[in-house]
């Protein structure tokens, strides 16, 4: 599968069952924990759990525009291309990606014994439980979780984007 495809189905198979509803810090790193949850290709009828982390970190130097930075995302895997390749290929499909220093760290990876929907309610139970408001919770398909993470952090970005110019002006008027 190239990665057209895979994009195009990450597009059309993702879902984000739960947002993370802490807003994104504009004075230092964001950390977004995650939980990606994807039907396993391996043992039908179990769920693959990958647990992470996306630091988004506040860039220390003036980046120009649509040249974000991913590191942890595995996109080579797919690609076989140069990491340069994945801003040019979202740049071309007029997708603008904020100059941020994406990095990705996969903390565990489990394998949950039940089906996917089985699996969505459980840890949207745990999330709920622990009063978790730091967390996504996304599904997709197992072989696009690159692209499925990234697309949910690009979802917070441009939600927290008024809040946080409105969090800059205030910073600046002090």
């Amino acid at each position: 599968m190239d990665f057209y495809e895979l994009w195009m189905r990450t597009l059309k198979q993702t879902r984000i069952i739960r947002s993370r509803v802490k807003s994104l810090r504009t004075d230092d790193d964001t950390p977004m924990p995650y939980i990606f949850l994807a039907e396993s290709r391996m043992n039908r009828g179990d769920t693959v759990v990958r647990r992470g982390e996306v630091k988004i970190q506040k860039p220390s130097l003036i980046l120009p525009p649509n040249m974000p930075q991913f590191n942890g995302f595995d996109f080579e895997d797919q690609t076989q291309a140069f990491p340069d390749s994945i801003a040019n290929f979202f740049l071309v499909r007029g997708i603008s990606i904020p100059s941020y220093h994406y990095n990705n760290t996969t903390c565990r990876l489990d394998v949950f014994e039940g089906g996917l929907e089985r699996a969505v309610a459980h840890y949207q139970d745990e999330l709920a439980r622990q009063e978790n408001v730091r967390t996504g919770l996304l599904s997709g398909p197992e072989e696009c979780w690159p692209l499925s993470i990234l697309l949910y952090n690009c979802t917070q970005v441009v939600k927290n984007a008024g809040q946080d110019i409105r969090r800059l002006l205030d910073d600046l008027r002090e």
